[in-house]
C-alpha cells in the first residue's frame, strides 16, 4: 500500500497524522461491518472513502461523528482520543446529503444556529455568519428561506453552516448526491476550493468515483468492511493493487492467466483469452505457474487494420460494437477466442483514414508497459 498526496493543501506523508483510526472494528450482532480499519490522515487533507453500497464507509463516517461507537479500536483526533466522546463533545461537523436545512429559518439563521447553541457572543456570531456568507458567495441570499434556493445554493449554505463552528474535522456524506450531474460536476472543484480556503481537514464518503477522483487528494477503496488500497487518484488508476480496485476505478480489460516466464524486469503471462503469451514490462513477487490477472485500460489499447509490428502484445478480432462519444469512440472488439476487448480511441486517430466500422476485421494491441499484473 502506498500513501501519497497530490492535493496542494494536503499534508505530506512524513507529517504527523492529524486523524488516526486505529484497528477499528464495528459489529452489529454477528455481522462485521467495519473490519480492523487502520488509517492516518494529515492535517488539511481531503480524503475520500470510496466503495459500493454496504461496504462500511458510511458506518465508519458515523463512528467518526460519534453516532456509532466502535466495537473495538480507537479514534484519535489532533492527539485526543475521541472514541467514546458524545457527538456534541467532538470538534467535528457533518454535512449530510439532504443538507438538513431548517425550512422556517433564513440562510443567515441556518448558519448561525450552531453558534447560538454554543453560546457565542452575538457580535462573534454575526462576524462568523458574515464571513461564511462571503466565503460561499451567498451574501445577497442571506434573508431567503431554503425553498427559495437552488440545489447548488442549498449545498453552499449547508457547507457554510458546517464550517462556521470551525471544526477540526469536516465529514461529508455523499456531499453532491442531491445535485444533477451537470451541477455536480460544476460544484466539485468549487467545494474543494472552499474547503482549502478555510483550511479544514475533510473526510468524504461517496460511491461516485468521478467525485472522489476530482475532489480528494487521497482515496481509500473499501469493500466488505475493509480498506483494500489507499493512494492518490493517479496511483489508484495506474497502479491498482488488486482486481477489485482495477475494476472499480474506471474501466479495464481483465485477462485471467498464469505466469510462464518470470524475470526481474518483465514477466510473460499465458491466458486462454489471447492467442499468445502477454509480455508485461515489470517484475512481480511470485513464482512460475502462479495464477494472475492482467489489467489493461481501454485508452491503452490501439485499434488498427494492419497487424502491429513484431514484439508487441496484439490479437486479431472483429468490431462487435462502437460507441461514438465525440472526442473519442469506444470500440468493442470480439477476439477469435470470444473475448471482447474495449478500446477507447481518440477521434484524431482517424484523420488520415476512415475509422473501422461494425463487423470489420481489426487488430488490437498495447505496449508491455500498459498492462498491470494483479496477484489477487
Amino acid at each position: 500500500m502506498v500513501e501519497s498526496s497530490v492535493h496542494p493543501a494536503a499534508g505530506t506523508a512524513a507529517s504527523k497524522p492529524y486523524l488516526q483510526i486505529v484497528d477499528v472494528v464495528k459489529k452489529f450482532g454477528d455481522n462485521t461491518v467495519v473490519n480492523h480499519i487502520n488509517l492516518s490522515i494529515s492535517k488539511n487533507d481531503i480524503f475520500a472513502l470510496l466503495g459500493s453500497s454496504g461496504c462500511g464507509k458510511s458506518t465508519l463516517l458515523r463512528m467518526l461523528a460519534g453516532m456509532e461507537t466502535p466495537t473495538s479500536g480507537r479514534i484519535i483526533l489532533d492527539g485526543e482520543d475521541i472514541t467514546h466522546l458524545a457527538p456534541y463533545e467532538r470538534p467535528i461537523n457533518m454535512m449530510f446529503q439532504s443538507y438538513a436545512l431548517f425550512p422556517h429559518m433564513t440562510v443567515a439563521q441556518n448558519i448561525a444556529l450552531g453558534l447560538k447553541q454554543d453560546g457565542l457572543p452575538r457580535k462573534e456570531i454575526d462576524e462568523r455568519v458574515e464571513r461564511m456568507l462571503d466565503l460561499v458567495q451567498m451574501k445577497k441570499y442571506a434573508h431567503r428561506k431554503p425553498f427559495q434556493l437552488s440545489g447548488g445554493q442549498q449545498q453552499r449554505v449547508a457547507l457554510a453552516r458546517s464550517l462556521a463552528k470551525r471544526p477540526k474535522l469536516l465529514l461529508l456524506d455523499e456531499p453532491l448526491g442531491a445535485l444533477d450531474k451537470k451541477l455536480r460536476q460544476q460544484t466539485q472543484l468549487e467545494l474543494v476550493n472552499l474547503i482549502d480556503q478555510v483550511g479544514v481537514t475533510c473526510i468524504m464518503v461517496t460511491h461516485d468515483q468521478e467525485e472522489a477522483m476530482t475532489m480528494a487528494c487521497r482515496i481509500g477503496i473499501m469493500s466488505e468492511g475493509q480498506l483494500l488500497q489507499i493512494a492518490s487518484p493517479g496511483e489508484l488508476y495506474e497502479r491498482p493493487n488488486c482486481r477489485f480496485t482495477a475494476e472499480f476505478i474506471g474501466e479495464t480489460n481483465m485477462f485471467g492467466g498464469h505466469v510462464v516466464e518470470d524475470e526481474p524486469d518483465y514477466v510473460r503471462v499465458q491466458t486462454t483469452e489471447l492467442p499468445r503469451p502477454v509480455r508485461v514490462g515489470h517484475g512481480i513477487t511470485g513464482t512460475l505457474g502462479m495464477p494472475v490477472w492482467l489489467s489493461v485500460r481501454p485508452e491503452r489499447v490501439g485499434v488498427s487494420r494492419q497487424q502491429p509490428t513484431a514484439g508487441g502484445n496484439w490479437a486479431n478480432g472483429t468490431v462487435h460494437d462502437i460507441a461514438y462519444l465525440g472526442g473519442f469512440s469506444i470500440f468493442h472488439v470480439r477476439l477469435d477466442t470470444g473475448k471482447v476487448v474495449k478500446a477507447s480511441v481518440p477521434a484524431t486517430r482517424w484523420r488520415e483514414e476512415a475509422a473501422p466500422t461494425w463487423n470489420e476485421p481489426v487488430f488490437v494491441s498495447w505496449a508491455d508497459t500498459d498492462a498491470v499484473v494483479l496477484t489477487q
